[in-house]
């Protein structure tokens, strides 16, 4: 019995609609299996370190204030006297940080956690002001021991004994620092600057941080540089200031950063996180890089089953297109079995490249589903010719899709071309084509 045009092509359609079905189910699993790396990830750096925030140094100085007020009390006019406690805050003149950033890969199970070592020297200058800048009512405070600080978000990365060089002085560091605005890190205490005299002096420690996911440096000075490099050929810098200068290639990069009170307005968000508890001015001003791989194996195996649709509309265009040239006829259940094989292809992809690594994983699927949709069709359309041929068009397909997956910032416009290509190339085949008398007879 002959079928219309229209009835095969509205036919072909409900079989693409059914696909959706595998495609939606390993899409989940997709998702599934993400969340369960993401959370092995996590236990990871749980139990080594997390991302990395480095801030400071900081001089903090703790006092105490006596303020006198006269109130009226049984009509009488007394003075009574009140104690408010505070911390004065000064940041460096100058602060300069050189970073060495070697990687490293920890497994658990199949699952693998990417972590630094990150080797620093931080130094730099500090001028104090005469009276810790207090102008009027001096008398009327109380100083506690001056100290200086260094915020590091998590301690348990810490991999050397921290000691400071303060002029020609080694002091050793302390755990903890008392200031809520700048969680975690260390401390030292400054007794020889109890006297509130004018003074300039150099610090300079050395910092080796173990963490996972980031590290990031909030340039606290007046003038700041950072310098960092490191063996990860993938960085991708984060924060509100991007490197002045930078180089990657395929064995790490190199960046440099400067920048200066102009363009962080840093004591004006220091003095709100530490008056008014609001600090999200205070840390947006931190840069660093992300050591996070952009593209993972189940990101790009998402992206490659958004084309699936595509990809298996083009495959039965294909069949199509065989059906009207060479005049053959093909059941619906050969087009469903080869459209169940394009889907396995993304279940393959997805257990292949936990194991062996996206690309791998990515030629030996497309190569199965190839072989296996081409020994098919060399018996279905009778033809050896035929069935390598429509195996080669896959196989080609297959390798463009691969460079879109590739190619993330040219991924539209290769996609664009590709589908404009292909409908050239079915209007040039079909260009002597009489429609109505396939449409009679398909």
């Amino acid at each position: 019995m002959n079928k219309t045009l229209g009835f095969k092509l509205g036919l072909i359609a409900v079989l693409i609609l059914l696909l959706l079905i595998p495609l939606l189910m390993i899409g989940g699993l997709i998702d599934e299996r993400q969340q369960l790396r993401n959370n092995v990830l996590g236990e990871i750096a749980a139990s080594s370190s997390f991302d990395q925030l480095v801030s400071g140094p900081v001089v903090v100085v703790p006092y105490r204030k006596y303020e006198r007020r006269w109130i009226d009390k049984d009509g009488k006019s007394v003075q009574e006297t009140s104690t408010v406690h505070g911390q004065l805050y000064f940041l460096p003149e100058t602060f300069e940080m050189d970073v060495g950033v070697d990687t490293e890969l920890r497994a658990r199970g199949i699952y693998q956690a990417r972590l630094f070592h990150a080797k620093s020297r931080i130094s730099g200058r500090f001028k104090l002001p005469e009276r810790w800048g207090i102008e009027k009512d001096y008398d009327d405070y109380r100083f506690d021991k001056p100290r200086l600080m260094v915020g590091i978000s998590d301690i348990r990365g810490i991999e050397n004994s921290l000691e400071l060089k303060l002029d020609d002085q080694s002091l050793p560091f302390q755990p903890g620092n008392g200031v809520d605005w700048l969680p975690g890190g260390v401390h030292v205490d400054l007794p020889q600057f109890s006297e509130p005299q004018a003074r300039e002096f150099t610090y300079a420690f050395d910092l080796d941080l173990l963490g996972t996911g980031q590290l990031a440096v909030l340039p606290v000075g007046r003038s700041s540089t950072v310098d960092m490099r490191a063996n990860w050929p993938h960085p991708s810098f984060i924060g509100n200031f991007l490197p002045s200068r930078r180089a990657i290639d395929e064995k790490g990069f190199s960046a440099h950063w400067q920048t200066t009170f102009f363009a962080t307005n840093l004591e004006e968000a220091v003095r709100l996180c530490a008056t008014a508890q609001k600090c999200a001015d205070f840390t947006d001003r931190a840069f660093g890089v992300s050591f996070v791989d952009p593209v993972d194996q189940y990101l790009k195996s998402e992206r490659a089953i958004k084309y699936a649709l595509l990809f298996i509309a083009l495959t039965f265009a294909g069949f199509f297109l065989f059906e009207v040239l060479k005049n053959l006829s093909m059941h619906p259940v050969q087009y469903i079995l080869v459209g169940v094989a394009l889907a396995f292809f993304y279940l393959l992809l997805l257990s292949l490249s936990e194991h062996l690594g996206f690309g791998l994983a990515y030629g030996l699927s497309a190569s199965g589903c190839v072989l296996l949709i081409g020994f098919y069709l060399v018996h279905v359309l009778r033809s050896l010719g035929c069935g390598v041929g429509f195996a080669a068009g896959l196989a080609a397909l297959y390798g463009m899709l691969y460079g879109l997956l590739s190619a993330e910032d040219y991924a539209l416009l290769m996609g664009s071309l590709l589908c404009f290509g292909l409908l050239g190339v079915f209007m040039v085949l079909t260009r002597r084509l009489d429609w109505s008398r396939v449409g009679r007879g398909v």
